[in-house]
């Protein structure tokens, strides 16, 4: 079952959302090459536990456990990347995932950065990729379906101009999720139309996280010896970006952008709900 918030909630996960924010925004700042994934992880660490708040990610998950606070995905690697020793170099791309809880209610993003000065096609695949996302929230609107988001995102990536020495490939068997009480909730987000089903209606309280992955290549990917860092199959690079979005009365709110999406949904002629904080 989907969890359907109150406003009240929704206003407690827009704080959770916010510390999200603010250690993605320093995890971006710290991005240069000769820094390593694990001392990221510790700036988000840093600004997570001076807000009050926990990590969602440092847990159990499915039996396994996550050692870090972010996932930093680095190139080939799309999603679940292991903080540690790696040294990014220039002309890397890493995409870092990061959640946090507060007061019980869970936050999640993920942004794609470039390290140094990223080649043009890896610039122009992180930013379709969050492109993608934004068309997918642009639909998180009242008496939606959950299919509307889908086709949005699968559609944007669909017409954009082929890279030079690439493809579009939408990741399958990852996408976005519920989130609210716990990190991973029901309805699963695909980022593309699979089958007729139309998905759950998208009504107020209704809070997801919508994270697009795509790669310069195939849709398909492996787990590494780890258990946890997806790669592509190709060993093309690949981008992930993520936010998570209440559905309200007065129109989508991005709970982890610091200004509740309102820039972006403008170009798509939505209105971004009130900020519950202010």
């Amino acid at each position: 079952m989907v969890e359907i918030k109150t406003p009240e909630q929704i206003a407690k996960m827009r704080a959770a959302g916010l510390v999200v924010a603010e250690a993605l925004k320093a995890c971006r700042e710290a991005v240069v090459p000769g820094v390593t994934t694990q001392e990221l992880n510790d700036i988000a660490d840093k600004v997570i536990t001076d807000h009050g708040a926990t990590s969602n990610f440092r847990a159990h998950h499915g039996g396994l456990w996550f050692p870090g606070v972010i996932c930093a995905s680095v190139n080939n690697e799309i999603v679940h990347g292991i903080p540690g020793e790696r040294v990014l170099q220039e002309g890397d791309l890493v995409s870092i995932d990061c959640g946090a809880i507060l007061d019980g209610w869970h936050g999640d993003a993920a942004i794609t950065v470039g390290v140094g000065e990223a080649a043009a096609e890896h610039t122009l695949l992180s930013r379709v990729t969050e492109g993608s996302m934004w068309a997918g929230i642009a639909q998180m609107k009242r008496n939606n379906r959950l299919v509307d988001v889908s086709k949005a995102i699968e559609g944007f990536i669909r017409r954009q101009p082929l890279p030079p020495k690439g493809k579009w490939g939408i990741v399958e068997g990852y996408g976005g999720h519920g989130i609210g009480t716990a990190m991973h909730m029901e309805p699963h987000v695909l980022n593309y139309v699979a089958g007729r089903g139309k998905g759950p209606k998208l009504i107020p309280g209704t809070v997801l996280a919508i994270e697009p992955m795509v790669t310069l290549g195939t849709p398909h990917s492996a787990v590494l010896e780890d258990d946890w860092t997806v790669v592509t199959n190709d060993g093309t690079w690949a981008s992930h970006w993520e936010h998570s979005v209440a559905v309200t009365e007065q129109g989508p709110l991005v709970l982890t952008a610091f200004d509740g999406g309102r820039a972006e949904l403008a170009k798509y002629g939505v209105v971004a709900a009130p900020d519950p904080l202010g």
